[in-house]
């Protein structure tokens, strides 16, 4: 199915795609625009937070929302880059290599605590979720669109685990926490919930042609040359402030442009505001920067802006707002 063109059509068609994820996610909403957000603009996704919030329920929403392929992928010390790419067998009644397809060979990918895998199989999904291809014996193999990896980390426990180089944080589009629900709705779910988790009980709402007509609809979106300018100084302000070490890549703000269309169309808009752009900096580029030094001593607190969403927020208080 192909959006048709009506503002009015896609905005009810987005509101549906948020209903039917928050039927299941509940007490969400913003986060769940988010994911939007980034399936739109056809980025990944990083989670961090702690176990059992409901990160691999979010992903599984998403998929069958979406009527795409889904599957998880627990990472573990021992897994090697074959167990997520694939790997090329000898056919002996063809006399020839046969590649066999690993999991990341689907559309929705959740990879699960992948900072509990070494380097070597982390950098494996670079090349897939920068190029949407895998390469194996010098063959490319193309991955299907759309393709969506989110991707957990637990920040908590820091024995067994690797944390993930600059330049792969630099391929997810945002950076999320999902807390806990509010108190009525984990009371409500504490009353209700039956041995069938609700994911299981979902059905696809669109299709992946529909998918891909969204994401078309992005390019669309106005965005005022002065809004441009205001983005490009948030990030420049990354680059030149004392307190920062490395600031935000051009990959960077390229999909933090991107990004923030996407929102605007998630929030039934046809153009962005200064609040889209204020409401995705954290999440958007506060994985992209190095602080020179740690502002504080404070353990991982979810309750708490991290030291980088410190800098990044001091900066978009100071910067003054286009009318």
């Amino acid at each position: 199915m192909v959006v048709n063109a009506s503002s009015t059509e896609t905005t009810a068609l987005l509101q549906k795609m948020k209903d039917h994820i928050g039927a299941v996610v509940q007490g969400k909403d913003a986060e769940i625009e988010r994911v939007l957000t980034t399936l739109l603009a056809g980025g990944h996704l990083l989670l961090e937070d702690v176990p059992g919030v409901g990160k691999t329920t979010l992903a599984h929403a998403v998929a069958v929302t979406i009527g795409c392929s889904f599957r998880r992928i627990q990472f573990t010390a021992d897994m090697l880059p074959s167990d997520l790419i694939g790997i090329s067998l000898y056919n002996q009644q063809d006399q020839s290599f046969e590649f066999r397809p690993g999991p990341l060979f689907s559309q929705v990918v959740l990879a699960d605590e992948i900072n509990r895998t070494s380097p070597r199989t982390q950098s494996a999904l670079l090349e897939a979720m920068n190029e949407g291809q895998i390469t194996v014996d010098r063959e490319t193999h193309p991955l299907s669109r759309p393709f969506l990896v989110i991707a957990t980390q637990n920040p908590v426990e820091s024995y067994g685990t690797y944390p993930l180089p600059e330049s792969q944080l630099d391929r997810f589009l945002m950076r999320m926490r999902l807390g806990y629900p509010p108190a009525n709705i984990e009371k409500e779910v504490l009353r209700t919930r039956k041995q069938t988790a609700p994911v299981e009980k979902m059905t696809p709402l669109i299709d992946a042609e529909t998918l891909l007509s969204l994401q078309e609809k992005v390019d669309g979106v106005h965005f005022d040359e002065a809004l441009q300018d205001y983005l490009y100084d948030i990030i420049h302000e990354t680059r030149v402030s004392n307190l920062i070490a490395i600031g935000v890549s051009t990959r960077g703000s390229l999909l933090f442009h991107r990004a923030v269309r996407a929102y605007a169309l998630v929030q039934g808009r046809n153009h962005v505001i200064p609040d889209d752009i204020k409401t995705l900096a954290l999440p958007c580029l506060a994985h992209r920067i190095t602080l020179r030094q740690r502002l504080s001593n404070d353990t991982w607190d979810p309750r708490k802006l991290s030291d980088t969403e410190q800098v990044l927020q001091d900066i978009l208080d100071r910067l003054s707002i286009p009318l």
